[in-house]
């Protein structure tokens, strides 16, 4: 493969100083974007980072710095849709995509450089939100990692039960009748830190990471995404129902969880990892969704448990 450079935008990422971005060509045409710490420093392996819904690579700049420092290398990618990737719909405010199955064309393609760049074994999967969804998936289908880490993990989606059967039947339709390019109703095309206030944000309880990501988007608005369509939101829906059908992974595994969890189903996780033999859910008091993006004292723990179960494993 020939490796393209890609834009990283390091003043704003806070990650270890020897970042790069590559743009990487899917098999279907579609270009997504990967970021890579420690290529050169890592002697313990090498952490897959899955962000989440309407997330980019400089998002895990700090992440990555967490994790370079207990000597991994570290790559991240920009999903297609959202980040620095090609957008599916003219209007680049709008989360979509044409099947999660295409997220697994993004994570073959994501391997692919991953052995282009000869980055150090064994693989682990740190895995959030949407990410945890499709990593889920990719575990399922064999991903080769000795271990895995979740926080929040969007094996469901947050909503009441009128809702959800609302979402079904809204989503469904309008994808069936060539109307899912319509935002998803309750969303806003305008990303969400920029368009809520910190007070009882569903993300962090942390005033600076909330600060950090509004910064991001602030600064370069080609990053941000806004709502979900009709069609991602039925994708989504389905997805998270063959998962839940679908036996557990023999891969050990180490999963997070807020107890002020409002955006992906907090039901949905307990099932899970009730029944994940080699698996331990670890429940965060007042944290949001975005456990990694939390005070610093939580970061910590979650790197240091990362490191313990992806050494203990490797």
């Amino acid at each position: 493969m020939t490796l393209t450079p890609a834009p990283l935008h390091a003043d704003v990422a806070d990650g270890p100083a020897d970042g790069k971005a590559y743009w990487l060509t899917c098999p279907d045409g579609v270009k997504i974007r990967a970021g890579v710490w420690g290529a050169e420093t890592g002697t313990k392996g090498t952490v897959l980072l899955f962000p989440g819904r309407t997330e980019f690579i400089e998002k895990y700049g700090r992440a990555a710095a967490g994790f370079t420092a207990r000597g991994y290398a570290v790559v991240v990618i920009d999903w297609r849709g959202q980040g620095l990737a090609d957008r599916l719909l003219p209007d680049r405010a709008l989360g979509h995509v044409g099947s999660f199955k295409d997220y697994q064309t993004d994570v073959a393609t994501l391997l692919g450089l991953v052995e282009d760049l000869a980055l150090p074994k064994p693989l682990s999967l740190f895995a959030h939100s949407m990410g945890g969804c499709i990593g889920l998936r990719a575990l399922v289908e064999d991903l080769k990692v000795t271990s895995a880490v979740f926080t929040g993990p969007m094996w469901g989606i947050a909503m009441t039960n009128s809702k959800r059967s609302l979402g079904w039947v809204a989503s469904t339709a309008a994808h069936n009748l060539g109307l899912g390019n319509i935002i998803s109703p309750g969303t806003l095309p305008e990303t969400y830190v920029l368009s809520n206030p910190f007070d009882d944000n569903m993300l962090t309880t942390d005033p600076e990471m909330f600060d950090y990501m509004k910064r991001q988007v602030a600064k370069y608005p080609d990053l941000a995404l806004g709502g979900p369509t009709l069609s991602w939101l039925n994708h989504a829906l389905r997805e998270c129902r063959a998962l839940a059908a679908h036996p557990t992974p023999n891969v050990p595994c180490l999963t997070y969880l807020g107890t002020n969890e409002r955006i992906v189903d907090k039901d949905a996780i307990h099932d899970r990892m009730g029944r994940w033999p080699n698996g331990e859910l670890v429940i965060i008091e007042d944290g949001e969704h975005e456990i990694i993006m939390e005070c610093e004292a939580v970061r910590e723990q979650v790197y240091e448990a990362a490191d313990a179960l992806f050494t203990k494993h490797a």
